[in-house]
């Protein structure tokens, strides 16, 4: 009996392993919580390699970004996640109240912490796929989800998939916690292949 080693199956499988591994990589990098800029940057740059053509290593590159990007993508995840967070959780103080206006604070919070995350999911993808400066890329990432609301809209939907799907059905945590990062940034990246194209003067 002959084994093909570039059989479909084979390759199929091998590339499923890579982004289970991948996916676990990633996870285990964002726990230090400070590194989570570097390793959403790193994800993105060798997924965003992967999407042309299947070019590049993932695994073996992962390492490599994730060091090359430390200090833009934690500058920017600091400018942009962190203010996010904070209105996120300042809507739930203001939902709190039952007044109108503690209501409008609420969602203007709401409106203010999503945009905030997709400039950051956007910074990332900058610091992965350009070498722009901090203050560059800032202004870049700012701008963009207004500029590109139907794309904004694709790169939202599937981390927030992710987040509904593991609270109405928890088993469903098992899936984003082997392939769901992943797999996600992967389908991302033509999204943002496509941003950048588009805006690359």
């Amino acid at each position: 009996m002959r084994i093909d080693p570039d059989s479909r199956t084979l390759g199929g499988f091998s590339t499923f392993l890579t982004f289970v591994g991948l996916n676990l990589l990633y996870i285990v990098l964002c726990l230090p919580v400070v590194t989570i800029g570097a390793a959403t940057s790193a994800l993105y740059e060798v997924t965003l390699r992967y999407s042309d053509d299947e070019s590049g290593r993932p695994l073996k590159d992962f390492f490599p970004a994730f060091r090359a990007s430390f200090g833009r993508a934690t500058v920017l995840m600091l400018c942009l996640l962190l203010p996010a967070a904070l209105l996120g959780f300042s809507s739930v103080f203001w939902f709190a109240h039952p007044a109108l206006l503690a209501g409008a604070a609420g969602i203007a919070a709401v409106i203010g912490s999503v945009y905030l995350f997709a400039a950051f999911l956007y910074a990332m993808a900058q610091v992965a796929y350009f070498r722009n400066t901090v203050r560059q890329t800032l202004r870049n990432a700012l701008l963009l989800p207004a500029a590109e609301p139907v794309r904004t809209l694709g790169v939202l939907v599937i981390p927030v998939t992710a987040v509904a799907l593991m609270i109405l059905f928890p088993p469903a945590a098992i899936l984003v916690g082997t392939i769901g990062f992943s797999v996600g940034a992967y389908a991302t990246a033509f999204l943002f292949r496509s941003v950048f194209t588009r805006h690359d003067a």
